[in-house]
């Protein structure tokens, strides 16, 4: 929904509901959105957030701590978005290659949708000047690469993969599957076709698994040492 839509709900009297006071904060959230990712976090005030939003700013501070604390909600927002089948697809009984493959092209079409990319843009202009949006960014992120660390613990457990920190693991397919598409996408590098898009993914499922487990695909086959294995 557009901002500039958003309207503030009709007044009734008497203390709003509970189903009142979540359409607020989803109101807030929506029109903070649009407003972080067009103009970013610092020129973006809380003032403009509530004039936008149609309330007071003590209503405002009712709800949020401060506009950090907003960020905060609005990127669980977005993430929630994006991840909702995430989970539960990864679990289902399937080749481990189909199933790296289908979260990889997840993965992109959340990175490369166009909220994700203007975010993106905004943390790193932001970043230096408020060294917090660093840490807001990273909690959904963290959750998110959970998910696949679950997922390669399970084949730990089954003997085809071998990892001593699924979680680290998780973290470097994340950022396999993503460098080549971002770079293109945020004008880094030259621009990629889909096909071109399709093969990095593939090539990127194979390199990654190359890695965790032998060539013929047994890890009682492996090195003792191993590129996605950490040494603690």
């Amino acid at each position: 929904m557009d901002a500039d839509e958003i309207r503030p709900a009709a007044r009734h009297g008497g203390r709003p509901t509970r189903a009142d006071a979540a359409a607020l904060g989803d109101r807030i959230v929506t029109v903070a959105t649009r407003l972080f990712l067009a103009d970013g976090f610092g020129a973006t005030s809380i003032e403009a957030i509530a004039a936008k939003a149609g309330i007071a700013k003590r209503t405002f501070y009712h709800r949020f701590r401060d506009k950090a604390d907003l960020f905060r909600a609005v990127i669980r927002h977005l993430m929630s978005q994006w991840a909702v089948p995430f989970e539960a697809k990864l679990m289902e009984p399937a080749p481990l290659e189909e199933t790296l493959s289908w979260a990889a092209h997840q993965i992109l079409a959340a990175a490369l949708s166009d909220e994700a990319l203007r975010l993106y843009r905004v943390i790193v202009a932001e970043a230096p000047h408020f060294p917090e949006l660093a840490r807001i960014i990273t909690e959904p992120s963290r959750s998110g690469g959970g998910r696949l660390a679950k997922l390669f613990a399970r084949e730990v457990e089954r003997g085809t993969l071998l990892l001593d920190d699924p979680v680290f693991a998780a973290e470097q397919f994340v950022a396999m599957v993503l460098a080549a598409p971002c770079r293109s996408a945020l004008g880094l590098a030259p621009r990629m076709s889909q096909k071109e898009i399709e093969r990095s993914v593939r090539q990127t499922v194979t390199l990654f698994l190359d890695g965790c487990r032998g060539r013929n695909g047994r890890a009682d086959a492996m090195p003792a040492t191993l590129p996605c294995s950490t040494s603690r």
